[in-house]
């Protein structure tokens, strides 16, 4: 997944930005909140659009990756991990997504980091809503400017599911997508 769950260039860099700019973000709904990725745990084929030139202003200019994602629980359920593995005419992404529940807030983080950079990302934050929708904000820097991230974890069926991740440089007015991923579950080895 996400990240999947947030799949972010290894060249942005972790910026502080106004707190009142940034969406609150959700607390899960989930039973104590822990159990909202149980879904998600497993193999899944998994197909990934990122766009090239998020917010530059010019038309859309996607690359599409295929390959893996898997998805291990951790800490008794409290935690996650995703491993990402996809390659495309672009070349390849690997990297993996520490998924932390925080029972003080209730809240998830959503923590990415780039094999090929070694860096870690800025975290999101946020959790699943009474309809299993997970929503999840956080902020970072592109092109050296403070922007926020949006992600979006959509549990399609039992066997499908759809990952958005969006950027906003006005404050969180207007959306644009630079990660689509869509995963189909593959069977049990």
């Amino acid at each position: 997944m996400i990240a999947r769950t947030l799949l972010l260039s290894a060249a942005l860099a972790l910026a502080p930005a106004p707190a009142a700019a940034e969406p609150a973000p959700a607390k899960s709904a989930a039973p104590e909140g822990g159990s909202a990725f149980d879904w998600e745990i497993g193999t899944w084929a998994t197909v990934v659009k990122v766009r090239q030139n998020p917010l530059s202003g010019a038309d859309a200019y996607w690359s599409e990756y295929r390959g893996t994602s898997v998805v291990r629980p951790l800490m008794g359920g409290r935690a996650n991990f995703v491993d990402l593995s996809v390659s495309g005419d672009a070349g390849k992404i690997e990297g993996g997504s520490l998924r932390l529940f925080n029972r003080m807030t209730g809240q998830w983080s959503l923590n990415y980091a780039s094999a090929a950079g070694g860096e870690l990302t800025a975290p999101v934050y946020g959790g699943f809503d009474a309809a299993g929708r997970g929503l999840f904000y956080g902020q970072d820097r592109v092109d050296g400017r403070v922007i926020l991230v949006r992600f979006i974890v959509t549990r399609v069926s039992a066997d499908e599911a759809r990952f958005e991740q969006a950027y906003s440089a006005d404050g969180g007015v207007t959306w644009e997508d630079n990660w689509i991923a869509a995963d189909t579950r593959l069977p049990a080895a």
